[in-house]
């Protein structure tokens, strides 16, 4: 057993594959069920068609905490099958759900789904790979997952366009589906060895530092008292949150200027590929410049591109938009991920990146409720400019408040609250 992305790449780019069909899954959705909302089920409020992405959100978030804890005790594999199976209703809900709710419950089940599998993924390739090209290795997943999910909005974009909402555009989910579980069934092997060799290794490289530390401290650690970590954490929260307000705004605010549903998919389509193409860049280009400033300008390129659509009321202004929305996301998905791994002990790294994910992923839910409700009670363009603020503030704070966490040698490389006993130092 050895550490390191060529040691371990054919297992790597299984995993690779795996995510790229869990991004899939989640693909199936971003065109056309904010349609079906509104065309199908009629619903007028904002924050009532948004609710399957609360649920969504909500679910996901939570899922992600025991996803690392879950991990850590039984195996990565396991979780990841366990996260498959329990997706397997979710098409044919989405096909014949003939209520709304039955559309939220689909979600619940995806949410589930998305936060065992993407959670485990990544815990996966950073237990293979180990600390020197970690930045890679969260580009490459995260570039797949999100490529994945692009090419699939832009395909039931045309699908719906050509075939209907429903049921055609989701019958590509039950095909990702399938495969998904049965390569992880049958091909995936289990990393949770190459992470107890890296925290043999990292205790013995670090002079004994301590890896053993409670789920709570864990929390502590992540959401609040680390700097990097809490910063990261942060950051995340809000980079979804523009996630969630692009997913559920984005196409009902084309849709009313007269964009049609061909359309409205090759932008939902964009600014996710844009995304997971700029990642495989992004992430090995933190590995030799670092993280810090890569997440700030990331958040701030972000917020430019969230006013241009709330300025804009034109396709060619919209992808211009969806363009730099992608650029920025990309300079900030993998880096995150990639710091998270820097600063927590392998003992309990995975935890530390399920409690992560459980911040990121709730801004799902935080950006459908506030977009939802300032949409209702102003307008769609009063939301988006609001969350444009808000993502240029947390550049700010990510300026102001992490330090640098790439490893570019031992000795300028910090340490942890939890492993010195003291508070993380500004660098």
């Amino acid at each position: 057993m050895r550490l390191g992305l060529g040691a371990n790449l054919p297992q790597f780019l299984l995993l690779v594959a795996v995510n790229a069909l869990v991004g899939g899954t989640l693909g199936q959705e971003r065109t056309v069920v904010p349609l079906l909302a509104t065309r199908t089920f009629h619903l007028s409020g904002y924050t009532a068609a948004l609710t399957f992405i609360v649920a969504f959100g909500v679910v996901k978030a939570v899922t992600n905490f025991f996803a690392g804890t879950l991990s850590d005790r039984f195996g990565r594999k396991p979780v990841l099958i366990a996260g498959w199976l329990v997706a397997l209703p979710v098409p044919a809900m989405l096909i014949w759900g003939p209520a709304w709710w039955v559309i939220i419950a689909a979600n619940v089940l995806l949410g589930v789904n998305q936060g065992l599998t993407w959670s485990t993924t990544v815990i996966m390739k950073i237990d293979l790979v180990g600390p020197a090209r970690r930045g890679l290795a969260m580009g490459l997943n995260e570039a797949a997952g999100y490529g994945a999910l692009a090419v699939t909005a832009l395909a039931t974009g045309w699908l719906a366009a050509a075939y209907g909402l429903r049921p055609a555009p989701f019958l590509l989910g039950a095909a990702y589906l399938a495969l998904g579980l049965g390569l992880s069934c049958l091909a995936v092997k289990e990393t949770r060895g190459h992470a107890r060799l890296e925290a043999a290794q990292h205790v013995m490289a670090d002079g004994g530092l301590s890896g053993e530390l409670s789920t709570r401290q864990v929390a502590v650690l992540t959401s609040f008292r680390e700097k990097a970590l809490s910063a990261a954490s942060q950051a995340g929260l809000v980079n979804n949150l523009n996630d969630g307000l692009a997913w559920g705004i984005f196409p009902l605010l084309y849709g009313r200027h007269g964009l049609t549903v061909a359309q409205i998919g090759v932008l939902a389509a964009l600014y996710p590929a844009v995304w997971g193409a700029g990642q495989l860049a992004t992430g090995a280009l933190s590995d030799r410049v670092g993280r810090k400033w890569l997440i700030a300008a990331g958040m701030w390129v972000q917020a430019a591109a969230l006013g241009l659509v709330a300025w804009g009321t034109t396709f060619p202004t919209w992808a211009l938009a969806a363009v730099a929305l992608g650029a920025g996301t990309a300079m900030v998905y993998p880096v995150l991920l990639a710091a998270i791994g820097d600063v927590a002990h392998p003992a309990w790294r995975a935890r530390s990146i399920g409690v992560y994910r459980l911040w990121r992923d709730g801004g799902f839910a935080v950006g459908a409720l506030f977009a939802g409700v300032l949409a209702d009670v102003f307008d769609m363009v009063t939301a988006i400019w609001a969350v444009a603020a808000l993502t240029a503030a947390s550049g700010l704070l990510v300026a102001v408040r992490m330090y640098e966490t790439h490893p570019r040698s031992r000795e300028d490389r910090p340490r942890p609250a939890a492993l010195s006993g003291e508070p993380a130092v500004e660098q």
